[in-house]
């Protein structure tokens, strides 16, 4: 099943559920209004929704309109929790070598993960709003998942069957922040600004064989002003799937039902020491921040700047057939004014 959320009148949006093949949706107010309410009664309500997304898909619902993704809200516009972890441990190593730095043992056993911002998440579609570029405005694409309700101390095989829907993220970061706030002790904050999710979130089942083992076996495209600028595969070089990073999240708590688990940002080691651009014929980057890492790492400086008012980025996934599974982010940066 494939659902979104479009912008209306009303800060939670309205839930609709969205045709295989992304051209068509329908409302489906007698099921829910919202996404929220959707995975607050998920035993309940999903069997109903699947029923109207069968239909869908067959041409037979009454009410269906044209799915236009630049009219999506994120799939939850607000959410109770948004924890982001740091599955993909390349892209951690590779932080710590440019600052000539060990990597300590236990981050391949023990996930990284922070607490960010949920009460005010960005359309795919809406612009990347910052007050200056001094502030080093970087992409991230990663994975997410939502959850239903996940009780404390759950184990990892148990959490993986607690994922509701599959989406995709821009974890918007801005590197120029992030020193001061680290060495504070107290972790990332206004170096996180409202992150952003695909127009469609998508039933693991519904993905198939590319999703196994609590991980998205697909390519992650980003293109970066207009130009290809990576495709690692999600499922490859992820440490921690979404059980393992579940679990973690749920340690010493529960998590309600629509809890939003990111994986961090999609990085391949790529068979090389160091990784390669897709120009030389590698899988490229998920961040300009992994690049910038590179060059520091061969050359003893970064070149590659980051983004400047103006500059876009996309984030999508395609199948074998070149279908969008999850709809696309597609962004642009703008300067803010009061």
């Amino acid at each position: 099943m494939k659902l979104a959320t479009l912008k209306n009148a009303r800060r939670d949006g309205q839930l609709v559920v969205v045709s295989r093949d992304l051209s068509r949706c329908v409302a489906v107010p007698e099921i829910a209004f919202t996404m929220q309410q959707l995975l607050d009664n998920w035993a309940d309500l999903s069997p109903k929704a699947e029923a109207v997304y069968d239909a869908l898909n067959r041409d037979t619902v009454d009410g269906e309109q044209a799915f236009d993704q630049a009219q999506c809200e994120s799939p939850l516009p607000r959410a109770y929790q948004w924890a982001d972890g740091s599955a993909y441990v390349n892209h951690v190593e590779l932080v710590r070598k440019a600052r000539h730095s060990e990597m300590p043992p236990s981050f391949w056993t023990d996930p990284l993960m922070y607490q960010g911002g949920s009460d005010d998440f960005i359309g795919p579609r809406d612009a990347i709003v910052a007050s200056s570029t001094d502030y080093g405005i970087d992409f991230e694409g990663e994975i997410a998942v939502i959850t239903d309700d996940v009780p404390m101390a759950i184990t990892p095989e148990d959490a993986l069957n607690k994922i509701r829907l599959v989406m995709l993220v821009n974890d918007v970061s801005l590197r120029g922040l992030i020193p001061n706030e680290l060495a504070k002790g107290f972790g990332f904050f206004q170096s996180k600004p409202s992150s952003s999710f695909s127009p469609v979130a998508v039933t693991p089942e519904e993905l198939g064989d590319h999703w196994q083992e609590g991980k998205l076996h697909l390519p992650l495209l980003s293109t970066y002003n207009g130009k290809l600028f990576g495709k690692p595969n999600a499922g490859v070089d992820m440490t921690f799937n979404f059980g393992q990073l579940i679990a973690h999240a749920a340690k010493t708590r529960r998590l309600g039902a629509g809890a939003v688990i990111g994986s961090g940002t999609v990085s391949n080691k790529q068979g090389t020491e160091h990784g390669s651009t897709v120009e030389e014929g590698g899988v490229g980057y998920s961040c300009i921040a992994e690049i910038r890492m590179i060059e520091t790492i061969r050359d003893g400086k970064p070149v590659t700047q980051f983004m400047q008012f103006g500059d876009t980025i996309r984030m999508e996934v395609l199948d074998e057939q070149g279908q969008s599974l999850f709809g696309a982010i597609d962004q642009q940066v703008i300067e803010y004014k009061s």
